[in-house]
């Protein structure tokens, strides 16, 4: 972990794998796509970055964590994404998290890597443009601590969208990603056989494959 300057928040990370799978039919966190299940590759790859890592789930997925892994279960409840960032952000205050969802089998460190270099810790979030449709990704974005009174307050609103709390402030620095694939995620069956082909061919970098991102 480096920090830019000695007042940077310190930075842990986030795997996001609460989610219930419906539209794939089976948990994408335990998809195996690197030898291992993905929340468990994800968290592995954001410990060269982070100081510690966790893994962002429901109460009740926690027995079935390996005991090497962090958890952390939401806090607040039913609100997919939003909830497990807002959870992370109460639990530790002055810690800026680095969060990325467990479903993107193409992410790699360089992608990684260019958003730590990038971060500004002078902005609320530092976050990738989707290369699908031109909007802030929520799901692979650093926050920073003084988001969780921004959060809270869309809370209130009824609002729990994170990219709309990205979109809504001229606080979000928003960098462009020289690898869009890295960005894919699989929602679908569909999804998961067109990168399983990707995969095999050991190819990356033709945006060929078109993502319905959520």
């Amino acid at each position: 972990m480096i920090l830019k300057e000695s007042n940077t928040p310190v930075l842990n990370g986030l795997v996001l794998a609460g989610g219930k799978s419906k539209r794939m039919g089976t948990n994408k966190d335990l998809i195996k796509w690197h030898g291992k299940a993905q929340r468990y590759h994800v968290a592995d790859m954001l410990k060269k970055f982070c100081k510690e890592v966790f893994i962002s789930c429901r109460q009740e997925q926690v027995k079935e964590f390996n005991p090497a892994y962090k958890s952390l279960p939401d806090t607040f409840l039913n609100m997919g994404p939003f909830g497990g960032i807002l959870s992370a952000l109460q639990a530790e205050k002055d810690k800026a998290w680095l969060v990325i969802a467990c479903d993107l089998p193409l992410l790699n460190e360089e992608t990684i890597q260019f958003l730590v270099d990038n971060r500004d810790p002078q902005k609320s979030a530092t976050t990738y443009e989707s290369p699908f449709d031109g909007l802030p990704e929520p799901l692979m974005t650093i926050w920073e601590p003084r988001c969780y009174s921004t959060l809270l307050d869309f809370l209130e609103k009824g609002i729990t969208s994170p990219r709309k709390v990205l979109l809504s402030s001229d606080e979000t620095l928003i960098l462009k990603s020289s690898n869009p694939e890295a960005l894919i995620n699989v929602n679908t069956p569909e999804d998961l056989a067109q990168v399983k082909k990707i995969l095999s061919a050991g190819i990356y970098g033709s945006s060929s494959i078109s993502n319905n991102h959520s």
